[in-house]
């Protein structure tokens, strides 16, 4: 007998749907996987026929051929164990239900029959569910994030024994219906907050900056200073996640196999913190089964790298196309995946190996050459693609003792809102949502200076050095500055203020 099952298999963050086709005949006990499997599908025939047999059924002890179609797309994964046993049961008639085509079925079998949590469901549930199945029986324990997927059945079930009772009508189970709306208040509350900070209001002000135009930020200044404290603070101040966000975050950690049955939605803003011993692959993604890494781990949110110079350098240097991109392309043998990279970088780092070069109080240790080839550890090309660079200070004593409050979270954001409301009014047709995203053609539609704009950015641009790219992003940073004060024109001041975020460039890296 021939039996039909279908399933999904992932492409990156999509999925492509599968026909799980199953041939019985007469002949040598044998079960045949085809259809370009890997190592994880072809060791699923020893799993299938012990799941099987534990689950109180009997295994056909004849020729069995599966075939996984379309046959030239490479399939991975475990999850194909459920819907191979179930056309292996259904061609041998030991299910003898029709309505088996109207279902999906993804599904990691253990020895016992018990259903396994799997990883990437909610991308598979979404190609499942575009492809015209909304019926979808999957693992207990990727319930909810099946369910957080619209228009879509979920059946979740614990082991092969009852799916088979189900679809024999023996058992009865109502679907979890798909769709899950985001409480954003609820789940922010948690969030660390700008309140928190001492002084510091120069910096607040150039963080309100970068959440309000989604620009790049890198922080100088000597330990103590509190460049950690204000980076780990910065998502609080991002306008909140909308669903459509969301669902994409969270398909990335689907993929990426890091939700729990706590956060099958991901509803806060990502803020990625790795190690400065993190390689090129974990940074951007790839591996032999290319995995998203954490530029696309960070999507919508802050990647945040603290004592920037203490990263490898090629590690480093990989972040130019992701950063000027928005996405990560990984090419294997196999195949090319992308992966979206739409994140902001934060970066501290100090002026120094000890740190105190230019300090007033803390004498620096370093000899020139030594400050030289720390700082070079940051390449001219990377640091043109951070918008904003600032020199943080250590706070004074009499602000730690002052009982004077400032600005926090709640003010700040607001601001941003409001700013970050104007910006996709005025970008609707465009295709883009914030004033970091402005390509060259758009500058000139939508950043348009005066005479007095225009002889101020090109003194600067003679006396700072500036490249191109650099002066394109401080026409992009003054037109987010003008947002925030509700201009509708780029002023001088706003030039003024954006240019003085490129000063640290001269004196540091520039200097003689």
């Amino acid at each position: 007998m021939l039996s039909k099952i279908y399933s999904c298999v992932l492409n990156g963050l999509d999925g492509n749907l599968i026909e799980v086709e199953v041939d019985i005949s007469n002949g040598l006990p044998a079960l045949t996987i085809v259809g370009l499997p890997d190592t994880a599908v072809k060791e699923s025939k020893e799993r299938i026929r012990a799941a099987i047999k534990n689950s109180g059924f009997e295994f056909p002890m004849k020729r069995i051929t599966i075939n996984l179609a379309p046959a030239n797309t490479k399939k991975e994964g475990t999850h194909l164990d459920l819907p191979m046993a179930l056309g292996i049961m259904d061609a041998a008639g030991q299910i003898e239900n029709e309505k088996i085509r109207d279902f999906a079925f993804i599904g990691e079998l253990s020895l016992n029959g018990k259903l396994n949590r799997i990883a990437g469901v909610l991308p598979l549930v979404i190609a499942l569910k575009n492809s015209g199945f909304r019926k979808i029986i999957l693992p207990e324990a990727n319930a909810e994030e099946g369910a957080i997927v619209q228009d879509a059945e979920i059946y979740p079930f614990s082991n092969l024994n009852d799916i088979i009772r189900y679809l024999k009508g023996e058992l009865t189970l109502s679907p979890l219906q798909g769709g899950k709306s985001i409480h954003n208040d609820k789940n922010n509350r948690d969030l660390e907050d700008f309140d928190d900070v001492v002084g510091q209001e120069s910096i607040k002000r150039a963080f309100q900056i970068a959440a309000a135009g989604g620009h790049n930020l890198l922080m100088i200044g000597p330990p103590g200073s509190g460049k950690t404290m204000l980076a780990r603070r910065f998502p609080s101040i991002l306008p909140d996640m909308t669903y459509e966000e969301a669902l994409e975050v969270t398909k990335i950690y689907s993929v990426a196999g890091l939700l729990t049955d706590q956060s099958s939605l991901i509803t806060k803003r990502p803020f990625r913190s790795p190690h400065h011993t993190i390689s090129s692959i974990a940074l951007v993604g790839g591996g032999r089964v290319p995995k998203p890494g954490e530029v696309s781990l960070a999507h919508y949110g802050v990647l945040f790298l603290d004592e920037l110079p203490e990263f490898q350098r090629n590690v480093l240097e990989v972040l130019r196309q992701p950063l000027e991109d928005e996405v990560v392309t990984i090419s294997r043998i196999n195949g090319t995946l992308t992966y979206p990279s739409k994140f902001i970088l934060v970066a501290s780092m100090n002026p120094c190996p000890c740190g105190y070069y230019g300090d007033a109080v803390h004498p620096c240790s370093c000899t020139f050459p030594q400050i030289k080839k720390y700082l070079s550890k940051i390449s001219g090309p990377l640091l043109d693609r951070i918008d904003i660079h600032v020199e943080v200070f250590p706070v004074k004593y009499t602000e730690l003792q002052g009982e004077h409050r400032t600005k926090d979270t709640e003010q700040l954001k607001i601001a941003v809102e409001h700013a970050r409301k104007i910006q996709i009014e005025r970008y609707k047709n465009e295709g883009i949502f914030f004033n970091s995203q402005l390509k060259p053609k758009l500058l000139k539609k939508y950043c348009k200076l005066g005479s007095s704009e225009k002889a101020l950015l090109e003194e600067a641009f003679h006396k700072l050095g500036l490249s191109a790219r650099a002066y394109n992003r401080i026409i992009k940073l003054s037109r987010t500055i003008a947002d925030l004060s509700g201009s509708d024109q780029i002023l001088v001041s706003h030039i003024a203020e954006a240019i003085q975020y490129r000063n640290l460039d001269k004196k540091f890296w520039n200097m003689q």
